[in-house]
C-alpha cells in the first residue's frame, strides 16, 4: 500500500504541476507550486477519509477551461459542483452523450494543447533538446509518465552539467588574458611563456573540474616552468576541483615545474588540507596578491638552472 501510495502521490504530483506550467503558458501568469501541491494533497487526504479516488490536475480540462474563459479559482470551483452534480443527478443525461462526441471533443483539445510553432522550428534549435523530447513523448506514450519524467530530468541534468563544464573550462583558458594588470602582462610577456598563470576565481562544477587537470598539462608541458594558480576570490571548494588542484601540483613536482599559490582563503586551505589535496604544493610559494607572484615566478623562471628564488609566503 504505501508503495502504491508514493507512485499515485508522485503521478499526482507530476501531473498537476505540467499541467500548471500549461496554463501559465496559456493565461501568462505563474502558478505557486507549493500552494498547488499543499491543496492537492489536502483535497486528496479528506476525500481518501469518504472513500473517494484521489485526483491531480487534469491538462485537458484545464485547457477547455481556460479557452472557454475560465481565469479564476471560482472556474475550477464551477467545474468541480458540475461534476459533482454529473455524479449525483445529471447521471442519466450525460450517459446519453455518445462516446463519439467525447471523442471528438477529447481530440480537438489535445490537438490545441501541442505547441505547432516550436515543432516546426524544432530541427533548427539544438538537437539534443529535440532528441530529448521525442524520448520523454516516447516514454509517456509507451511506458508511463513517471518513467518519462525521471529519465528526462536526469539527461537534462546531466547535458546541463556537460555545458556548463565546458563554458566553464573555455573560460579558464582565457581568463588570464582578462582583469590583469600592465604590470601584470609585462611580466607574462618578460616571461618568454616560462610562467603560465591560472586563474581560480569562479567555482568549477564536477564536471570541468574532472578535465581541469588535463587542460593544465596540456598548457604547460612545452616550455612552462613556472605556474601561477590564482585563487583570489574563491571562498568554496567542492572534492572534485580539490582532486584538481592537487593533480596540477603533483605533475608540476613530477615535471619539474614550479608551482605558486595566490590569494588562497583559509577555507579553501583548509579543505586541501583535510584531503590532502595540498602535498605536492610548495609550502613557501604561497602569496596574498597576484603581482608578487608572478615576480617571483618569473625571478625563478629567469635565475641559472631554474633554481627558485627565495619566496615570502602569505
Amino acid at each position: 500500500m504505501l508503495e502504491a501510495a508514493f507512485i499515485l502521490a508522485l503521478l499526482g504530483a507530476i501531473d498537476s504541476l505540467l499541467t500548471s506550467l500549461v496554463a501559465d503558458n496559456m493565461t501568462r501568469t505563474r502558478h505557486n507550486s507549493d500552494r498547488e501541491l499543499v491543496g492537492q494533497g489536502i483535497g486528496n487526504t479528506v476525500a481518501g477519509l469518504f472513500g473517494a479516488i484521489h485526483g491531480a490536475g487534469a491538462t485537458m480540462r484545464t485547457v477547455v477551461n481556460i479557452r472557454t474563459g475560465g481565469r479564476t479559482r471560482v472556474s475550477g470551483m464551477i467545474h468541480s459542483m458540475l461534476l459533482l452534480a454529473v455524479v449525483l443527478v445529471l447521471a442519466p443525461l450525460a450517459q446519453q452523450i455518445p462516446h463519439a462526441v467525447l471523442a471528438g471533443i477529447l481530440l480537438k483539445v489535445g490537438y490545441d494543447i501541442i505547441d505547432f510553432s516550436y515543432l516546426l522550428r524544432a530541427h533548427k534549435g539544438p538537437r539534443w533538446d529535440l532528441a530529448l523530447m521525442m524520448l520523454v513523448l516516447g516514454l509517456t506514450v509507451f511506458v508511463d509518465l513517471i518513467t518519462a519524467v525521471a529519465v528526462g530530468v536526469v539527461l537534462a541534468a546531466l547535458a546541463f552539467a556537460k555545458q556548463m563544464a565546458d563554458v566553464q573550462l573555455a573560460a579558464f583558458g582565457r581568463s588570464t588574458g582578462q582583469s590583469l594588470t600592465g604590470e601584470e602582462r609585462t611580466l607574462l610577456e618578460a616571461s618568454g611563456g616560462r610562467v603560465t598563470l591560472f586563474d581560480f576565481t569562479a567555482p568549477l562544477s564536477f564536471g570541468a573540474a574532472a578535465d581541469l587537470g588535463h587542460q593544465v598539462r596540456e598548457r604547460v608541458k612545452d616550455h612552462a616552468s613556472a605556474i601561477v594558480l590564482d585563487f583570489t576570490g574563491l571562498e568554496f571548494m567542492d572534492v572534485s576541483a580539490a582532486r584538481a588542484v592537487e593533480t596540477i601540483g603533483c605533475d608540476a613536482r613530477q615535471s619539474g615545474k614550479r608551482v605558486y599559490v595566490v590569494g588562497m582563503s583559509d577555507r579553501v586551505r583548509s579543505v586541501l588540507r583535510g584531503l590532502d589535496a595540498d602535498h605536492c604544493l610548495p609550502p613557501d610559494t604561497a602569496y596574498e596578491n597576484r603581482v608578487d607572484a608572478l615576480r617571483a615566478a618569473v625571478a625563478d623562471a629567469a635565475a641559472p638552472g631554474g633554481a627558485p628564488a627565495r619566496a615570502t609566503a602569505g
